[in-house]
């Protein structure tokens, strides 16, 4: 009885840190979007969240330098590839419809799948084809429906797009390089959102605004007490549990992004943004229970 309630105690733990990092991550856009009407651009945003969290970072990342020093090279892409995720993610919450840019990026695990079946041989059952169909008439109805053919999409669709594909391509390169130290990985993932930032911001040609001391608390907040905790507590969610139960519960992310942007952001679903989030969701569900199962096996 003991042994099993003590081995009860670490997925309990797992689970709410999981839970947890979802609701920051949900969240997200909220600050993105104060932020944006203090006047500081999403670029600066991030230049001053994702260093100040990287800067915490290195000092352990380099510590390790003997783990990962023959793993440079992937630890680069992963560098690159998490950086364009999350930057490109925050830039489109920031700046475009909060439900829209979700729904488009969590057809991560769409990309997922086309991406583990190239990169690691890993193979369609019916239950991910499905998945992916589910998936693709979720994101074209989303996009709405018919008039997704007539008209090109916008920046802040492609943003959200490019960001759910490259979380899956980074995905795929942590698997490779699981043995990497997850707060190396971590400070990683924040330096390519800060280089990438720092250089959206110049390309831009945007000034810096005049910051007082009270937004340079804010945004180093934004860092040190939401980032870091929520990047975190997500590793330490998704390393102890299967990696299906993990992807059903980061889905509360989506689920908590929707309805606070609905409920605190004063967006609106229309019935094809429902229809496609639905469709999508199934779509992400089917591929968690697959994850799931391939674990069992």
């Amino acid at each position: 009885m003991s042994s099993s309630i003590t081995a009860t105690f670490p997925q309990g733990r797992a689970v709410s840190a999981l839970l947890a990092g979802s609701v920051l991550w949900g969240l997200f856009w909220w600050p993105l979007k104060a932020f944006e009407m203090a006047g500081i651009h999403v670029s600066f945003v991030q230049i001053f969240a994702y260093g100040s969290a990287t800067l915490v970072l290195l000092p352990f990342a380099w510590r390790s330098l003997p783990q990962w020093r023959s793993q440079f090279g992937l630890l680069l892409l992963i560098c690159l590839l998490g950086g364009w995720a999350n930057a490109s993610f925050a830039t489109a919450l920031a700046e475009g419809n909060v439900v829209r840019v979700l729904l488009l990026f969590y057809l991560a695990p769409v990309w997922t799948i086309l991406a583990a079946r190239v990169f690691l041989a890993e193979p369609f059952t019916p239950l991910r084809l499905g998945a992916l169909a589910l998936a693709l008439v979720g994101l074209v109805s989303t996009l709405g429906g018919a008039a997704l053919f007539a008209t090109p999409l916008s920046l802040i669709d492609l943003l959200a797009l490019s960001s759910g594909l490259a979380f899956a391509l980074n995905n795929i390169a942590i698997r490779v390089g699981h043995k990497l130290p997850e707060l190396t990985r971590a400070a990683a993932v924040f330096m390519g959102c800060a280089v990438i930032s720092l250089g959206w911001g110049l390309w831009s040609g945007r000034s810096l605004p005049a910051l007082e001391s009270m937004h340079i608390l804010a945004l180093l907040g934004l860092g040190l007490l939401w980032v870091i905790p929520g990047t975190l507590a997500t590793f330490y969610g998704v390393a102890r549990l299967d990696a299906g139960k993990a992807a059903i519960l980061l889905l509360a992310e989506l689920v908590v992004g929707v309805f606070s942007a609905v409920l605190i952001g004063n967006e609106h679903l229309s019935m094809q943004e429902i229809i496609g989030g639905a469709l999508i969701l199934s779509a992400a569900l089917i591929e968690a229970v697959t994850e799931q199962r391939g674990d069992q096996a």
